[in-house]
């Protein structure tokens, strides 16, 4: 078998469903094996097998002769576009290609015997996967989702990517309406399922934070048996989600948090240079390490992704030790030291996305982060989306925030973000538009040496621009010189 090899010409038949009457067939040549799995030509590779998806304004179709012109080994299509693609390649025709690359996501999961964390919640999903991937890699081959593919197409792509000799794998599970999950996470079927906390987000499609709290905790229905839950032991819902776990795992469900009760307690965390320094009560177990990027939310969701590691039986003291590799994902806050004149500026990069939660602890991100004598610290926010009624509220309710974190200075872009606007004192309002393109000229010529500046905001609310633009206009020091120089 190919180091290269991803699946056999024979698992694809098996897979796809070649062998099921009626629901897949080949035209053209099979290929030996393929190398990787892909949806976008933009990315793909030689060997690769390219589904053509239809998505919201695009339709893959129209991309296979690209794909092949690229390398792929085949691609998959569905019976509508048979007659117009035949000769192009090795071709898997289907009904729906969709479900096809469900079901090589399934089969994928069958064959596979590696240790599955699934993460679910309201707020720090990408980046407790991401912790999880660093973690769980020094211990074995480690395959996780890419970005946050956490949807009805993300979670079976990074199924049908799970390598056969993976020994670990961490899937990222999202939703916006209630029954989202259950389906993913029947795909998926961890051996540890996470949720990191619960929150007032999408309450547009919610009646309530306690039915966002049953939604998530749908998570628990694909757990392996004498699977473990991992649930957020400080929120408000803990009971309603312990009760649906312990449905699910017969008892096995730890916790994490303050809480003089949680299975993994947060004694201390302290800012220590580009990450935080924490102290921990893990299972009886006092741990000192350092998480390497910033941010007491951050530092809490390391717990339970120890948790996750003692599930696997692993070593605590080497789990620990490696989260000093840890990183933040970019738009979630990456932090980047920028060269502008003869100095520097912190950019802290929170585009991707926002809720009232990850907007304080955002807040009190750069409210801890360190500036110049002379620096500022500065918010450019955008507005929260999906939130419903509530959202003028929820967003006048920021100032208290801003204020608490010693903010000096904000800009804020959209509609809702007026609101929040308004409720500033006039010494912190620097500028509002009603898109974020409005501010992005404004930004760079405001911001300066010594300067902290935190930009986030919906992913609808297009914040990251302005990330780029700054990234742009100013250039990136040295990685051993001072950002506050």
């Amino acid at each position: 078998m190919s180091e290269s090899e991803l699946w056999s010409g024979p698992e694809l038949w098996t897979g796809l469903g070649l062998f099921v009457p009626l629901q897949a067939r080949m035209s053209g040549k099979v290929p030996a094996f393929v190398s990787g799995i892909s949806i976008d030509t933009r990315t793909v590779q030689p060997g690769d097998l390219f589904f053509a998806i239809k998505g919201e304004n695009n339709d893959g179709h129209d991309y296979v002769a690209a794909a092949f012109e690229k390398g792929a080994a085949a691609a998959v299509i569905d019976e509508a576009h048979a007659n117009d693609l035949h000769g192009a390649g090795s071709l898997y025709v289907v009904q729906d290609v969709l479900q096809a690359m469900v079901r090589l996501g399934r089969a994928a999961r069958a064959r596979s015997t590696a240790g599955i964390v699934a993460v679910t919640g309201s707020v720090g999903k990408t980046s407790t996967k991401e912790a999880l991937r660093v973690v769980l890699s020094r211990f074995g081959q480690t395959h996780a989702s890419a970005a946050s593919y956490n949807n009805h197409w993300g979670v079976p792509l990074t199924l049908a990517r799970l390598p056969r000799e993976a020994q670990y794998g961490v899937f990222e599970i999202g939703m916006n309406h209630a029954g989202e999950i259950t389906p993913l996470v029947d795909m998926v079927r961890p051996h540890v399922a996470i949720v990191t906390t619960i929150a007032p987000v999408h309450l547009q499609h919610f009646g309530s934070v306690d039915a966002i709290a049953d939604a998530k905790a749908e998570i628990f229905s694909g757990l392996e048996p004498n699977g473990v839950a991992i649930i957020h032991r400080d929120v408000a819902q803990f009971g309603r989600l312990r009760e649906a776990a312990q449905a699910a795992t017969s008892g096995n469900v730890w916790s994490f948090g303050k809480h003089e009760t949680a299975d993994a307690r947060l004694v201390s965390v302290t800012r220590a240079g580009s990450g935080s320094q924490v102290v921990a009560n893990v299972l009886g177990r006092e741990l000192s390490y350092f998480v390497g990027a910033p941010g007491a939310h951050l530092a809490m969701n390391s717990l339970a992704v120890l948790l996750a590691a003692h599930a696997f039986s692993l070593d605590l003291d080497e789990a620990a030790a490696a989260l000093a590799d840890f990183v933040a994902p970019a738009g979630r806050g990456q932090s980047l030291s920028l060269r502008v004149g003869d100095g520097a500026f912190t950019l802290i990069d929170e585009s991707y996305n926002a809720n009232p939660a990850s907007m304080r602890a955002a807040l009190t991100l750069l409210g801890q982060t360190p500036v110049a004598p002379n620096g500022r610290r500065i918010a450019v926010l955008g507005d929260m989306l999906e939130l419903g009624p509530a959202a003028a509220d929820l967003h006048r309710e920021l100032a208290s925030a801003i204020e608490a974190a010693h903010i000096d200075m904000v800009f804020g872009a959209g509609p809702m973000t007026k609101h929040l606007f308004d409720a500033l004192p006039a010494r912190l309002q620097a500028r509002w538009a009603p898109a974020s393109a409005g501010l992005t000229d404004a930004v760079i010529e405001a911001v300066g040496a010594g300067d902290a500046i935190m930009i986030k905001g919906s992913n609808g609310s297009r914040m990251a621009p302005i990330v780029a633009a700054l990234k742009d206009r100013y250039t990136q020091p040295a990685q051993d010189e001072d950002a506050l120089c």
